[in-house]
């Protein structure tokens, strides 16, 4: 199959190796775009059905640039599984690509959790049977490493009752430090009755590395209640680099947080005003350069301030009408904007990418009646962003 890459305003456009269909379901979109091969990388959990503990494997189809005069065609490959991802008697989830510009090396992190061990029974009984692992790739997904294990090099992970990273995207900033998001399930006690009463909760932080990829340590955890979260290098008017945080919330609101360190400590942004959905329900966040708009920048201005796109459901009950969201002050929630609404219906999980020139692309859980029907895939500009959010 192939699609436009770039028409105008796009309805999302099926990936159709991700369809549900009887007997599979494919969930947890993390998407990737190789600027170099001009190639993008869709990754997804392949389940046996909706619940988390029915994964069975990574999958991933590539998306080809054909740099035609008239067209600039983007093709997709088939379904692929990435095998590599695996270790024996595990289930992998969580697909979280991250790019090291450097060595031009992407790593996929995920992690593998014993058998058909839940989450709540993890939390349950304080005993983690998750383990972070990751594969490495050179050709733009073509060949992959075998698998590394890194959970017995990270003591944290010892006093958790789980973890997980992204789902969603890594990324490398301008210090080249690469940063995974992460969240961990502590306990707010050391009593049994604690554990037994599911009082672990999850904080969000990032894992990162400073060496390319060779060794790898966290930072601190937040200091409110976070989740599923995903990361962004904001640099303001004078070259100030921060790293923004997203995070799944159970609390009406995300939570929002900035770390003036390179990801080792966060401040929690107050009056934060993006809705969450329901329970919560995993969103997107890229940073990307601030977009000619006709107003003259001054003279002592960074060349490279940073605005922010966020893309979540936007219904306050259930997981319907995903809306992309912009903030041109990304050290400011109370600036966010209306959202714009790339799908409208059952929505899910998202993963956002910025292509360059000012384009991005979104891959997406969706459907007609269920927001786990399929996965798409959509681009779309600055220009339709601005536009859709200011109605």
């Amino acid at each position: 199959a192939s699609w436009q890459f770039n028409s105008p305003q796009m309805a999302p456009t099926r990936l159709s190796f991700l369809h549900l269909y009887e007997g599979v379901v494919y969930r947890i979109p993390a998407l990737f775009y190789h600027a170099e091969e001009k190639v993008f990388l869709a990754f997804a959990e392949k389940r046996r059905a909706k619940d988390d503990h029915t994964s069975e494997a990574l999958a991933m189809k590539t998306g080809t640039v054909n740099n035609d005069q008239t067209t600039n065609e983007l093709i997709w490959s088939d379904l692929k599984l990435v095998k590599e991802a695996h270790l024996e008697g595990h289930r992998p989830m969580n697909p979280c690509p991250v790019y090291d510009k450097t060595n031009k090396k992407l790593f996929l992190f995920f992690v593998c959790v014993k058998g058909i061990v839940s989450e709540c029974w993890q939390r349950f009984w304080g005993c983690n049977n998750t383990r972070l692992c990751y594969i490495t790739s050179t050709d733009a997904g073509k060949t992959w490493s075998q698998v590394t294990d890194l959970t017995d090099a990270l003591a944290e992970v010892k006093q958790w009752a789980t973890f997980a990273v992204g789902p969603g995207h890594g990324i490398q900033g301008q210090s080249d430090r690469l940063i995974v998001p992460v969240y961990g399930y502590v306990s707010c006690s050391n009593s049994f009755c604690c554990i037994m009463c599911y009082c672990a909760v999850s904080r969000a932080l990032c894992l990162y590395s400073d060496d390319k990829g060779v060794t790898w340590q966290f930072g601190n955890l937040l200091e409110k209640e976070s989740g599923e979260c995903e990361m962004a290098e904001i640099c303001d008017d004078k070259g100030n680099r921060s790293i923004y945080c997203n995070a799944r919330s159970a609390e009406g609101h995300r939570v929002e947080a900035v770390s003036a360190d390179n990801g080792e400590d966060f401040g929690i942004l107050p009056n934060g005003t993006l809705v969450e959905t329901g329970s919560g329900c995993q969103g997107s966040v890229v940073s990307f350069p601030i977009q000619n708009e006709g107003i003259k920048r001054k003279a002592e201005q960074s060349q490279d301030p940073r605005w922010l796109l966020f893309s979540h459901p936007n219904d306050k009950g259930e997981r319907k009408d995903l809306g992309v969201y912009l903030n041109k002050s990304p050290h400011e929630p109370k600036n966010w904007s209306s959202p714009w609404i790339i799908n409208k219906g059952p929505s899910g999980y998202s993963d956002l990418v910025y292509i360059g020139d000012g384009m991005f692309a979104c891959l997406m859980e969706r459907g007609d009646n269920s927001e786990i029907e399929q996965i798409a895939f959509s681009i779309f500009s600055y220009n339709e962003v601005k536009k859709g959010t200011e109605e």
